[in-house]
């Protein structure tokens, strides 16, 4: 299968191209296109970008091309990550309206572009708010060959999170967040299993790691606590700032961590961000049929959700074929409820002022 980066030159499509050629994810007799916009940075960064690949991974790379129209791009697998991001001007309030404003116009492009194919592409979607772009794509495009990656850049985290907690390695750690990515996030506690524990074991764990909070207050919780973090590297406490984030419960640490490493590193979350758009694309390349969160549009309305939120799929070569289902408890059915709304409002509020 051919494999084409949109928005290669940014963080995380540099990140993607090096991970998906390190892996060995695209095959030699396949291709990979590093997809820009002609002029500017962009486009000269893809130029030094591909000599740089191609003196990195000649010995088992596919053909690397660029491209800078998006009538020019041929790939069965497109990834999504171009677009304006996150400002990393600690003043800027952190808009995901304006920042949805921004790049529908460019979803749009490329969402009409691939729907004139006769076969189109299976779309990744990472940009954000990535529930915009997957609804706009899904307009044009079969549904289930769009899927948003953002559910399992946020399971990684979770995972990993709990790992901590736990004491293990995260491959020992199986657990989910579903919802929107962003202050509307659900983990779904009530499914988190740990490798050499029962399920009765695992639950009393996951009681002491939550300590009575409540689902419903995780929104405000985010917001309090993105604010706090914020404030102290505003003030130049940087250390005291990750150490904050490090002292968070761990649910919060998966929503507030990534503005703490965008605002300190210059840069948004490249390295996981591109890691988990990988492992989906190395999914459908390779035919592995696996289960993961991503942010569909679902004709089904699993669980009665309306919205492209993050639920439970199955991936498979040709997108994701199904959805899974899960025994979720009533908190966390009613925060899906909360987010498919917010999702919905925020999705109408873009597409309007268009």
């Amino acid at each position: 299968m051919d494999v084409a980066i949109i928005g290669a030159a940014g963080a995380c499509g540099r990140q993607l191209a090096t991970q998906l050629l390190d892996r060995r994810v695209v095959p030699e007799t396949a291709r990979l296109q590093l997809v820009g916009h002609r002029g500017g940075t962009s486009e000269t960064e893809l130029w030094g970008l591909r000599a740089d690949l191609e003196d990195a991974f000649d010995d088992w790379s596919p053909a690397i091309e660029l491209v800078l129209d998006p009538a020019d791009v041929r790939a069965d697998v497109v990834v999504m990550l171009a677009g304006a991001t996150v400002s990393l001007d600690l003043n800027a309030p952190v808009d995901r309206a304006a920042l949805g404003r921004t790049n529908a116009a460019l979803f749009e492009e490329y969402a009409r572009t691939f729907a004139a194919w006769e076969r189109p592409p299976i779309v990744v979607v990472q940009s954000n708010p990535v529930e915009l772009g997957v609804h706009i794509f899904a307009q044009h495009l079969p549904p289930r060959r769009v899927l948003g990656a953002a559910g399992w850049s946020d399971t990684l985290r979770f995972r990993h999170e709990l790992a901590v907690e736990l004491g293990v390695r995260r491959r020992e750690v199986s657990a989910f967040v579903l919802g929107q990515h962003g202050d509307h996030l659900v983990p779904a506690w009530s499914l988190v299993r740990v490798h050499g524990m029962t399920a009765d074991e695992a639950q009393e764990r996951v009681a002491q790691i939550r300590g009575g909070r409540a689902l419903a207050d995780l929104p405000g919780q985010i917001v309090a606590a993105r604010s706090e973090v914020l404030d102290l590297i505003r003030s130049g406490r940087v250390q005291d700032a990750y150490d904050r984030v490090r002292g968070l419960p761990a649910d919060l640490r998966v929503a507030v961590k990534p503005f703490f490493t965008n605002f300190t590193s210059g840069r948004t979350t490249e390295a996981v961000t591109a890691h988990a758009a990988a492992d989906i694309v190395a999914a459908v390349v390779e035919g592995r049929w696996q289960g993961i969160p991503a942010q569909v549009v679902d004709p089904d309305r699993w669980g009665g959700l309306t919205g492209p939120l993050a639920i439970p799929v199955v991936l498979g070569p040709n997108g994701w074929l199904a959805t899974v289902a899960a025994d979720l408890a009533d908190d966390e059915r009613a925060a899906l409820q909360v987010a498919d709304a917010a999702v919905s409002a925020s999705i109408a509020g873009v597409l309007d002022a268009r």
